[in-house]
């Protein structure tokens, strides 16, 4: 019997001052760039999970506009062994909040246009993370 944990996240974009795009990449611990997701707490509806994670990982308030994709595979844990896992990723609007990471999780967030987002991905990403930005700027209607 295998265990299944489920993690909720997103790709977060905003619109600045002069009415430009940006998207939101996080630096994780390991020096990756990423997005904000984290492990589903009990009650929480995966659409909370995304935006809570969002809020504490890097002190943006968010909407979610759409689901992006998910993202499964599996992996060993010490305790629970074969692990099933399930990454929920969603399309989310910043509408606030003070861009902040939170140290204890990750080594930095911050805003990029959305080519220089893409490059950063193609060489610092994970590549199952690939095809959830290249999405999620599809949705946007960002050409690559």
């Amino acid at each position: 019997m295998s265990f299944k944990e489920i993690s909720a996240g997103g790709v977060v974009y905003r619109h600045d001052a002069d009415g430009q795009m940006q998207i939101q990449l996080i630096t994780d611990r390991y020096g990756k760039i990423s997005f904000a997701k984290g492990k589903q707490e009990s009650g929480e509806t995966i659409e909370e999970t995304a935006l809570r994670e969002i809020l504490e990982e890097t002190g943006v308030v968010g909407v979610i506009d759409k689901p992006i994709d998910i993202i499964a595979y599996t992996y060993n844990h010490t305790v629970h062994g074969e692990v099933d896992k399930e990454v929920h990723y969603y399309l989310v609007e910043s509408k606030g909040g003070e861009l902040r990471p939170q140290i204890e999780e990750i080594r930095g967030v911050a805003w990029y246009e959305p080519k220089e987002a893409w490059e950063k991905q193609q060489k610092s990403g994970y590549d199952n993370n690939d095809f959830i930005l290249e999405k999620a700027l599809k949705l946007l209607g960002v050409e690559l």
